[in-house]
This record gives structure tokens, C-alpha cells and sequence, in this order.
């Protein structure tokens, strides 16, 4: 009986590490050595695009590491899957990564740095009789999903002119739907107007005879806001500092590479865009799309704090205020990081 309570024993031992070797790998496998980034398949998320199809990204993390590309259509539907742990950065506009800063645990979700300055505009169906904010009475005007950064946008410009959505009592009829479906209902002549990103913009336009009644930089001072962001979960920027490290690295060559390589980033971009949606774009559409972006690491910090003021006047901040301390990464808390993460007083 002895030595089998002993043999029993060992096994259970032998069990247990060889458990513990699968874990210890496994957790290995899917944390240390992968990086799951989050991005959308439009012009304004060139950064992501171009820097993974021309193998920035990859060159800079070097072969220990895979890349896990994740594609969306909406930045609140990002925030979620960070929040459940399924990706582990982000490119997204300044309202999701607001929300999400403000809404997560200890206030976990950070900007690391700015990616892209504009690219959206307020395009007019062919049709509707919109010339100025004063036409908007009575029309029926779409944006991506509730609270995504156009949706802000389109709320706030609302509010300012004196008008309100019509769940508010309003005359406007706002209609978030993805960008998708706006081009559907644009084409069907169902709405009037959308506030949306490149390219959908400039397809609304060249595509379906779409006037563009202003481009939404003429909005803001010196005619620059932050549109796309890179943010991260805190606690993973602080596990792997080495790897976003290179992350940034790759984010500034590829950023860089963009702004001196406009008709190579148009021919990378229409290849992705076929590649990933089936969808042919011309060089034109392209070319114009790019034409209304600014691509830089600078986050334009005083636009965070002005989407932050509309987003909580549009009650998407909840009822008990809300600070933006703390929204971005303190780089002088990890000595990897200093010279490379964003300045948060830019």
C-alpha cells in the first residue's frame, strides 16, 4: 500500500508540473509572445494599414513576437474588447478612448500617442436642399455608432446652432448606423446628410454625387484634431515596455513613411482595402481621402479635452463629472519608455 501511495503520489506530482509547463507556456504563447492591435479598414487608420502590410510593425518587434491584426468598424465596439482583454492596443478616435479611460478599472485604458489629425466631413445628398446648419430642420442626417467620435461631433455642432436629435425633442433626425449602411441609405436617397470618415466621405461624394458642405478641420482651431489615437491597457504597456517600445518606434517610421510616400501608401492602401473588404477603390478617391488627413504622433492635446466637454454634455460621461488625469501614459514611470511615448503637454 506504501509504495503505492507513493507511486500514486508521483504521478500526481509529475501531473501537477507538467500542468504547470502547459500553463506557464501557454500564457507565454498568448501574452509575451503575441500583440493583438485593433484597427478599422478606412484611409484615416493608414498608420495601422501601411505599417502592417509593409512590414514595419513586424521588422521592428522582430520574429519572437507574432501580430495578431484585428479589424473593426466602430471604436466603442474596441473598447469593449479591450475591456474584456481580447485585444491589447488600439487605434481609435478621441471619444471611444475618453470613455474608455473613464469607464475602466483604475483607469486603465492610456493614449500613447496621436496617429492622425482630421479626415471628416459633412457630405449633402444630391438631392437635399442643405446649405448651411439653418437647412438642417427636419432632415434625417446619419454618423457611425453612438458615441464614436463623428457622432460627437455631429451632436455637439447640433447643439451649438440650437438644435436638437429628434429623441430629444428635436427637429433632427440622427441616424448612427455603420459607415456601410450610411453609403446604402445615402445611395437609396433615405437620408439627407452624414458626418463621416475618410473614405467614406469622399466616396459619398465622387461615387453618389455627394456635396461636401464643409470638412470638419474648418471646425477647430488652426484647423487640427486628434482623429485617430493609439491607446493601450496600462497594465500591459507596463508588462511589455520593451515591446511597445518598438511598437512606437514602428508607429513614428510608419507615420513618416506615409507623409514622404503618398502615391505608395495610396497603391498599399487600395491593395488592403481589396484584399480585406473586396472593395476597388480608385486612385482618385484615394488620393483626395488622403489629401484631408494629417498623419502625426502629436495627440493635439487641448482637442482631447474639448471632445471630452462635448461628450459629457451629450450625458455620454455619466451623471458625477469626470477628470481626464491621468489619460495619458505617464512615460516617466517606465525608464523603457521616456524617450519614445507622447508628451502629454504637446
Amino acid at each position: 500500500m506504501k509504495t503505492r501511495s507513493v507511486i500514486f503520489a508521483a504521478i500526481i506530482g509529475v501531473t501537477l508540473i507538467s500542468i504547470a509547463v502547459i500553463m506557464e507556456s501557454y500564457t507565454e504563447t498568448t501574452h509575451e509572445n503575441k500583440i493583438r492591435v485593433a484597427y478599422f479598414p478606412n484611409i484615416n487608420h493608414a498608420v495601422p494599414i501601411i505599417g502592417m502590410e509593409n512590414g514595419i510593425f513586424e521588422n521592428q518587434i522582430g520574429n519572437n513576437t507574432s501580430i495578431e491584426s484585428i479589424l473593426f468598424d466602430a471604436g466603442p465596439q474596441v473598447i469593449e474588447s479591450l475591456f474584456a482583454g481580447s485585444i491589447d492596443i488600439a487605434y481609435v478616435g478621441p471619444g471611444p478612448a475618453i470613455n474608455g479611460f473613464l469607464k475602466s478599472e483604475d483607469h486603465n485604458v492610456k493614449i500613447l500617442s496621436g496617429v492622425a489629425s482630421g479626415g471628416a466631413s459633412f457630405i449633402v445628398h444630391p438631392n437635399s436642399k442643405i446649405n448651411s446648419v439653418a437647412d438642417f430642420g427636419g432632415k434625417r442626417i446619419a454618423a457611425p455608432q453612438i458615441g464614436n467620435t463623428q457622432d460627437i461631433s455631429l451632436r455637439s455642432y447640433l447643439s451649438e446652432n440650437g438644435l436638437k436629435p429628434a429623441e430629444k425633442g428635436g427637429s433632427v433626425t440622427v441616424l448612427n448606423i455603420s459607415n456601410s449602411d450610411i453609403y446604402t441609405l445615402f445611395a437609396k436617397g433615405d437620408i439627407d446628410a452624414a458626418w463621416v470618415p475618410e473614405p467614406t466621405a469622399t466616396i459619398l461624394v465622387q461615387q453618389l454625387d455627394g456635396k461636401r458642405l464643409f470638412h470638419e478641420e474648418e471646425l477647430w482651431p488652426e484647423g487640427r484634431f486628434a482623429s485617430v489615437l493609439l491607446i493601450a491597457r496600462e497594465e500591459y504597456v507596463n508588462q511589455n515596455p520593451d515591446l511597445i517600445n518598438k511598437w512606437l518606434k514602428a508607429n513614428q517610421q510608419t507615420i513618416d513613411w506615409i507623409n514622404s510616400n503618398p502615391e505608395q501608401t495610396r497603391i498599399t492602401f487600395i491593395e488592403f482595402m481589396k484584399k480585406e473588404t473586396g472593395k476597388s477603390l480608385s486612385d482618385g478617391l484615394v488620393d483626395e481621402s488622403l489629401s484631408n488627413l494629417k498623419f502625426t504622433s502629436d495627440p493635439i492635446v487641448s482637442s482631447i479635452h474639448t471632445f471630452a466637454k462635448r461628450a459629457d454634455s451629450l450625458g455620454y460621461l455619466g451623471r458625477h463629472g469626470y477628470s481626464l488625469d491621468g489619460i495619458f501614459f505617464d512615460k516617466n514611470s517606465n525608464s523603457q519608455l521616456r524617450e519614445v511615448l507622447v508628451n502629454d503637454k504637446t
